[in-house]
């Protein structure tokens, strides 16, 4: 029983060392994920991805990339624009783009796992959505899509409703003057607080089991199952079981990074961690919103384009950097060995702590209140574009 409450506190203790690391991070994260929501309208997004072709779906990764990296919103959001008149395929790469490319997820894989991570996570969201597009433009029916729409169409609640369509977007004037107006400011900080909100409870879980899978399960366990002393099957196995874990999980959005390190730490292939990473839109819950939202057989239909998708960006990511020799060795986390120290990491995160300080100061100030409880209402959030 000792021995248990020790290994428990000490998995408490890891979880801990990783959010204080990429504490800053993820506000500097939220903080430009903010400021270009700010400045982005989700008003001409179902206009210009009316279609299938390079431009629209190019135009679907930058308003992804715009977009909040909460997964339920991302989810939310793309059905909306379906609605109004944005393809399939479009809101599908849409989704893809808004948990894969945003700047705070970026930035937590290079702190946290490296740079090669990172890139790696970039290129391989690129591999993505052009295999994606090339799959839904072979196999994709007509049918299908009248039967998505249909369903989309009856507004079934999922969940981030009111978060997905919220727009205080300020769409006149410079740059500058858009950010730096009252207007823009309280937009930022609503949008910050709002992003916060809505992915708090995927980080705490993130972290608290990748806490738990590091101490209680051991690294022999991790070995067999990743098959790590035979380099020919972990390559196989790594991007077909990266994907079934996280859907296995329920942690999406940016909280299954640090399960990430731990399956890297634990033997799984480098294509494996970056499959795992991108399988955030295939989790349980999620899965059962496509279901609601679009119905039983779109709902198995982006279940099984996106899993061949995500293992095959694995493959490819995992060939691409090992032809480059700069597929990391080091599996160790540094992070977990350190913990929490007087360095530039604490001086960073409080800096960034009065930021985030000043930004939910601001919210509570600007009825901040009243927008949090229209969060989760699709059909009465307060909309208001600014002029």
């Amino acid at each position: 029983m000792e021995i248990i409450v020790l290994n428990i506190g000490r998995s408490l203790q890891l979880s801990l060392y990783m959010f204080w690391e990429v504490l800053w991070p993820l506000i500097l994260g939220f903080t430009l994920s903010a400021i270009v929501q700010a400045l982005v309208s989700h008003k001409s997004m179902a206009k210009t991805l009316g279609s299938d072709d390079s431009k629209s779906l190019s135009l679907a990764t930058i308003f992804g990339i715009a977009s909040s990296s909460c997964s339920y919103a991302a989810v939310a959001l793309a059905r909306s624009i379906f609605k109004k008149g944005a393809s399939f395929t479009s809101v599908m790469v849409f989704e893809l783009a808004s948990t894969n490319l945003v700047i705070e997820l970026g930035i937590i894989l290079l702190v946290l796992l490296g740079w090669q991570f990172a890139l790696a996570e970039w290129i391989g969201g690129i591999i993505m959505i052009i295999l994606l597009s090339f799959i839904f433009r072979l196999t994709l029916s007509k049918t299908l899509v009248k039967e998505a729409l249909r369903q989309a169409k009856k507004g079934l609640e999922g969940k981030m409703e009111g978060h997905a369509d919220m727009d205080m977007s300020i769409t006149k004037g410079s740059f500058f003057s858009r950010l730096f107006s009252t207007q823009g400011l309280t937009a930022v900080s609503h949008y910050f607080v709002m992003d916060l909100l809505s992915a708090w409870q995927d980080l705490v879980l993130g972290f608290l089991i990748a806490g738990v899978l590091a101490v209680f399960i051991p690294e022999s366990f991790w070995r067999a199952f990743f098959f790590t002393n035979n380099h020919t099957l972990s390559f196989i196995v790594g991007p077909l079981i990266g994907p079934i874990v996280a859907i296995i999980s329920f942690v999406c959005s940016i909280g299954n990074v640090p399960l990430a390190a731990v399956l890297w730490q634990g033997g799984i292939s480098f294509g494996g961690v970056i499959s795992f990473i991108f399988a955030d839109l295939i989790v349980l819950p999620i899965l059962n919103i496509y279901r609601k939202y679009y119905g039983w057989k779109p709902m198995f239909y982006i279940l099984g384009t996106f899993f061949i998708t995500m293992a095959v960006a694995g493959y490819i990511v995992e060939f691409l950097f090992g032809l480059l020799r700069i597929i990391p060795t080091n599996r160790s986390i540094i992070i977990m060995a350190n913990g929490i120290q007087w360095n530039y990491t604490t001086f960073l995160n409080i800096s960034f702590l009065i930021l985030a300080f000043i930004c939910i100061l601001r919210f509570f100030n600007t009825n901040g209140l009243g927008m949090l409880k229209m969060m989760k209402t699709p059909h009465n959030v307060m909309q208001h574009e600014g002029h």
